[in-house]
């Protein structure tokens, strides 16, 4: 699965206004409340959550990939939110966030589903250009076109 085949346009909030990790989670959350595959923001947000407990989804480089799988989302869903101002997200180099891929996964494709697609933004994010290309897209197909190359 590609993430261009995840991340629909709809889900790419660019230059939003969010103060803290769970506003720009609510954010995000909606977009894909909107297009259907969250079905259950509640159970959803609460899984994303559980899972930034055990540990900060912030990966450095001003990113951070929050996931969740859970009964509330209906298939496979990324979104992405750049950030109009830095926030908190103890982030594993101490440094706050400007770019967020939120990533939804239904419970009964719970296995690999979400690894392969946590790979495979890392392999993208590991090259700055990429992680230029994200501050720099004006639209979302600038967005698509830089996470098909």
């Amino acid at each position: 699965m590609q993430l261009s085949e995840i991340l629909q346009k709809d889900h790419v909030l660019l230059d939003i206004n969010v103060d803290s990790l769970e506003s720009c989670l609510d954010k995000l959350t909606e977009t894909m409340v909107e297009t259907g595959v969250v079905v259950d923001s509640d159970v959803y947000k609460q899984a994303v959550l559980k899972r930034e407990q055990e540990g900060s989804t912030g990966i450095g480089f001003g990113v951070a990939i929050p996931h969740g799988k859970s009964s509330g989302v209906k298939e496979p869903g990324l979104a992405f939110a750049r950030l109009s101002e830095e926030i908190d997200w103890n982030s594993l180099d101490g440094k706050p966030v400007t770019s967020v891929f939120l990533i939804a996964i239904p419970e009964e494709q719970a296995g690999n589903e979400h690894l392969q697609i946590l790979s495979q933004l890392s392999r993208k994010l590991m090259h700055e250009d990429f992680r230029n290309k994200l501050q720099e897209a004006t639209t979302s197909d600038e967005l698509f076109e830089a996470l098909e190359q």
